[in-house]
C-alpha cells in the first residue's frame, strides 16, 4: 500500500479506528484511463482522493467501450466517465449482466453533437436545423471530400454512430476520424483560424465552446427507439436518424468492489465535480500546456476541505 499523506492527527485516527476501512483491501484499485483530458484530470483527481485515504491506485490505459469487458471480470474496477451521450448503451448492458455496477453521477453534465463555427452559418443559413445540411453539404468540402461535406468525428473508440446518422438522414457528408482528442481540437483552432469550412465533433464541458463562437447542431431529438427501433424516426428504414442523447456523465465499476473496498465504495459514491471546473482544468491543460498532473494538483490543494469530507463522511 502506498504511504498515506498526512491529513492531521485526528484524519489518520479516523481512518485506524473504522471498521469499515480496516477491512478494505490493500490490493490496487484500477482506474481506467483514456484519451482525453477531461477524463484523465477527472480519473487522476478521484486516484489523488483514494491514495490521499490510504488506498493503492493503479492507473490502466484502457479503451471507452471496450473497458467494459475488463469491468465485468474484475480485471478493471473504476472507470470515471461513462458519457449518457455515447457510453449508455453499453453501460445499461454490462450492469444487466449483475458483474458492474452504475456508482451514480460525477456531477458532469455531458453534450456531444455536431457543431460548427459561427461564419458557417452564413455560408449554410438554415443552420442549426440539420436539415439545412442537406442543402449545403458542398460548403463543408474539402478537396479530398468534395463534392461531399467532411465532418469531423472523434475517435474511433468514442463511438457515437456518426457514420450510421449520417446514412440514416441521408446526409451528403463523408465522415473523417480524428486519431486522438488533441487532432480533433487542432483540426478546430486551424479551420477557425482560416476561416475554413469545418463541421466537428465538440464535446461539453470542454474550453472550445467558451473560445469559439459557435452553434450545435439541432438533429431530431433523441430517443432510445431512434437508436434501437428503424421504423422510429425520419428515416423509416434505418436507425440512429436522431441527435444524440444528453446528460449526466456516470462513474462505473466492478460489483466486486463495494465489498473488496467498501471505504473507498463510499468515497468514489460521494466524489462530483462541476462542468465549470472541469472546463477550466482542460483550459489549463490544452490551452495553457500546464501538465494534467500539475493540473490535478492544484485541484486538490485548492479543494482540501471538500475531499477531506468525502473521505471522513
Amino acid at each position: 500500500m502506498q504511504k498515506i499523506k498526512t491529513l492531521g492527527a485526528l484524519t489518520a485516527f479516523t481512518f485506524a479506528t473504522s471498521a469499515a476501512w480496516a477491512a478494505d483491501s490493500t490490493d490496487p484499485i484500477k482506474l481506467t484511463l483514456h484519451d482525453w483530458s477531461g477524463q484523465l484530470i477527472n480519473t487522476k483527481i478521484m486516484g489523488s482522493i483514494l491514495e490521499e485515504a490510504g488506498y493503492n491506485v493503479e492507473y490502466v490505459q484502457a479503451d471507452y467501450i471496450a473497458q467494459f469487458a475488463g469491468l465485468k471480470t474484475g480485471d478493471l474496477h473504476l472507470a470515471m466517465e461513462i458519457w449518457e451521450t455515447t457510453g449508455r448503451e453499453a453501460l445499461d448492458e454490462a450492469t444487466a449482466t449483475g458483474n458492474v455496477v452504475n456508482v451514480g453521477e460525477t456531477g458532469l453534465q455531458a453534450i456531444e453533437e455536431w457543431w460548427y463555427p459561427l461564419y458557417m452559418k452564413e455560408r449554410c443559413p438554415g443552420l442549426p436545423n440539420w436539415e439545412a445540411l442537406k442543402d449545403c453539404a458542398e460548403e463543408f468540402a474539402t478537396a479530398e471530400t468534395a463534392p461531399n461535406g467532411r465532418y469531423v468525428g472523434g475517435p474511433v473508440t468514442w463511438g457515437g454512430f456518426d457514420d450510421e446518422r449520417v446514412e440514416a438522414l441521408e446526409l451528403d457528408f463523408e465522415v473523417v476520424h480524428a486519431g486522438t482528442d488533441a487532432a480533433l481540437f487542432a483540426e478546430l483552432e486551424s479551420a477557425y483560424q482560416r476561416q475554413d469550412p469545418v463541421i466537428l465533433w465538440v464535446y461539453v464541458p470542454h474550453w472550445a465552446p467558451a473560445k469559439y463562437e459557435g452553434e450545435f447542431v439541432e438533429f431530431p431529438p433523441f430517443t432510445a427507439e431512434c437508436y434501437s427501433d428503424p421504423s422510429v424516426g425520419v428515416n423509416p428504414d434505418l436507425a440512429y436518424d436522431c441527435g444524440k442523447p444528453r446528460g449526466p456523465i456516470w462513474k462505473a465499476a466492478w460489483a466486486g468492489l463495494q465489498d473488496k473496498w467498501p471505504g473507498a465504495y463510499s468515497v468514489i459514491e460521494a466524489y462530483t465535480l462541476t462542468n465549470e471546473e472541469m472546463s477550466a482544468m482542460v483550459g489549463e491543460a490544452d490551452l495553457n500546456g500546464v501538465e494534467v498532473d500539475t493540473v490535478v494538483a492544484n485541484w486538490m490543494d485548492a479543494n482540501k476541505d471538500r475531499w477531506s469530507g468525502w473521505i471522513n463522511q
